[in-house]
């Protein structure tokens, strides 16, 4: 009996280390912040959170929604990146992080972008904000209509760079969802990946940039995506990163301590990454059926998986089957490219798991009248000879 005693304890000793990660609760997480959340960006699936409701200060994270609407401007042709900006006094004005603008200076859009998502820059944002909407009043409310349009409940802007101000708040809740916004905007991580660059490099006035997200130089897969601090905010960070198909983003706020920001946000990721997995259903654009088409340019299109359909598991769990049910509605030509024309359900044997948009991969223009009447002559000739 005690030989037994005494293998047993050296087997607990051989393994402590194991014994101790399934411990590891939740509460160990972001335990300094004042409040945090990690989700999965495909799926939006909360991995974890505390007091992801709780209004804060949020500082520079507040540029995350003024890049959506520059990106957004860019994409309607509305703004280029060659643009050259002439900068006002109230923009080089600007206190706080900034690339140094000098009034009447002329930077282009790319640059001035740039200065935003590496530097977290005050004057370049005001520069574009005023660029695209005039003044940053109107700005403002060009933001604000977009946290109306993506259903943001307790985020309210008062500027488009974060400096403390009253009635200026959000929620990680929230953030979370401008973060998922803005990287559906695939052109923020050319930039917000770079961990140096150069402005003004070929006049007297070179200017170093050096991201103020040092997660994208030590952390695998980091490539993104904004960090902040005022006094009323303290440190914030949020930071996505993609590994084996999967991307997470990770917000805290209201840290105390740059470092301990930084080791937060790297916990949380680290737990994401380590406990979940997606499966990968359906990728981007595959075909799933094809709809025929009446009266049209062509007999019948394509149609495709608008987005990438994956499922989110823990990795102790094993991977489903799961049953399609492709469901297209009638459409009115003509039909523009990307439209939806129905759905993909999928089932967990009688459970929907999820509805996903389906769309057509070309455009298809209605037939013109002369058309529709050879057409016809057509069918009147073929059948006179059958019959």
């Amino acid at each position: 009996m005690k030989k037994l005693f005494i293998w047993l304890f050296i087997g607990l000793s051989l393994f402590p280390l194991s014994v101790h990660a399934e411990e590891v609760t939740d509460t160990t997480l972001a335990a300094n912040s004042k409040s945090a959340i990690l989700i999965e960006n495909t799926t939006g699936k909360v991995l974890f959170e505390k007091n992801a409701d709780e209004r804060v200060a949020i500082a520079s994270l507040t540029k995350m929604m003024s890049q959506i609407i520059i990106l957004e401007q860019i994409e309607a042709g509305k703004l280029t990146w060659d643009e050259m900006v002439k900068v006002s006094a109230n923009a080089a004005g600007y206190g706080g992080t900034q690339i140094y603008l000098q009034p009447g200076e002329e930077m282009s859009v790319e640059d001035l972008f740039k200065g935003v998502s590496m530097a977290s820059a005050n004057d370049a944002v005001v520069a574009l904000a005023e660029r695209v909407a005039g003044s940053e009043a109107e700005f403002v409310k060009m933001m604000m209509s977009k946290a109306n349009e993506l259903g943001l409940k307790d985020t309210n802007f008062v500027n488009p760079t974060g400096l403390d101000e009253e009635n200026h708040y959000s929620t990680a809740r929230d953030l979370a969802l401008i973060a998922q916004e803005l990287l559906t905007h695939e052109k923020i991580l050319e930039f917000s990946s770079l961990y140096e660059d150069y402005l003004r490099e070929d006049t007297p006035n070179k200017f170093w940039l050096v991201n103020t997200n040092k997660l994208v130089r030590t952390y695998p897969g980091a490539d993104g995506l904004k960090t902040g601090f005022t006094d009323a905010a303290m440190y914030c960070m949020a930071v996505t990163a993609k590994r084996d198909g999967m991307r997470l983003t990770a917000i805290v706020l209201g840290e105390e301590v740059s470092k301990t920001r930084n080791a937060e946000t790297t916990a949380l990721l680290d737990y994401g990454f380590n406990t979940y997995q997606v499966d990968i259903i359906k990728t981007k654009d595959t075909v799933v059926d094809e709809m025929k088409i009446e009266r049209g340019n062509i007999d019948k299109v394509d149609v495709v998986v608008g987005e990438e359909i994956s499922i989110l598991r823990k990795k102790t769990e094993q991977a489903k089957q799961y049953q399609e049910k492709i469901v297209l509605s009638p459409v009115k030509l003509p039909i523009k490219k990307g439209s939806v024309v129905g759905k993909l359900e999928l089932f967990d044997q009688e459970q929907l798991v999820g509805s996903y948009d389906l769309i057509v991969n070309q455009d298809v223009e209605k037939k013109n009248f002369l058309s529709i009447f050879w057409d016809n002559v057509k069918d009147i000739v073929i059948g006179q000879l059958v019959f």
